[in-house]
């Protein structure tokens, strides 16, 4: 995949949106990424922004004010303490990663104008640097997602661990995939389990192959982010 790290960044978008299906909606990363990069990547057609941290977030928000039509996404870890201020800012949040978090941005949610749009975060192997539920947690908890009357629940968000082989990730993806299939099949109502949000700069392609829907790419776009 180092083959795309070329060119500016609108060439590097341009390299990869012409191989990507129409299925698949790229979001782009920009943690530690100026401002004047993520307006290069919105001319060059970019319209999905991916932030960590919700503060970060707000100043940029500010300072592209002039682009109405971005859609924000927060695919960072969302403490407690900062759940109304992210209801405020993004109109996505891929890192819902307890039943508690996500009962908290339900009491929240009433006060917004649009329900927000949230994947449940899964952990499918053990990993002490990622959130997450696991399988397990997540289906025992189901029932009481679906009793969520405000959020959009609309399907799963994972991260490998480090490390992993080509197959390995591929199997992960596969699993998280499965397991979305395995809640659609329930038939909730509330849980609508059509996006799969996995896949980043090293994997994507992996992602795609899999069924992602999603895909979350800062480095390959920008380059290293500076210390």
């Amino acid at each position: 995949m180092t083959g795309y790290i070329v060119g500016t960044i609108s060439e590097r978008i341009a390299q990869i949106q012409v191989s990507l299906p129409a299925s698949v909606r790229l979001i782009a990363i920009t943690k530690q990424v100026p401002v004047e990069a993520m307006r290069e990547a919105y001319a060059a057609g970019i319209r999905d922004f991916g932030e960590s941290k919700v503060q970060e977030a707000e100043i940029k928000q500010k300072e592209l004010a002039d682009l109405p039509d971005i859609v924000w996404h927060l695919i960072g870890h969302l403490q407690m303490n900062k759940a109304q201020k992210a209801l405020q800012c993004f109109q996505w949040i891929h890192s819902v990663d307890s039943l508690k978090l996500a009962l908290r941005l339900d009491r929240l949610a009433p006060l917004l104008i649009q329900k927000p749009q949230i994947c449940l975060q899964v952990k499918l192997l053990p990993d002490p640097n990622k959130y997450g539920w696991t399988p397990s947690e997540l289906l025992a908890d189901l029932a009481k997602l679906d009793q969520c009357q405000y959020l959009q629940i609309k399907g799963l968000m994972t991260i490998p661990p480090m490390g992993l082989s080509a197959a390995e990730v591929v199997e992960l993806f596969e699993q998280n995939r499965q397991l979305a299939n395995k809640i659609r099949a329930q038939n909730w109502q509330r849980l609508q389990m059509q996006e799969l949000s996995m896949g980043m700069s090293g994997d994507f392609s992996l992602a795609i192959q899999s069924g992602a829907t999603m895909i979350r790419l800062g480095r390959i776009l920008f380059g290293d982010r500076q210390p």
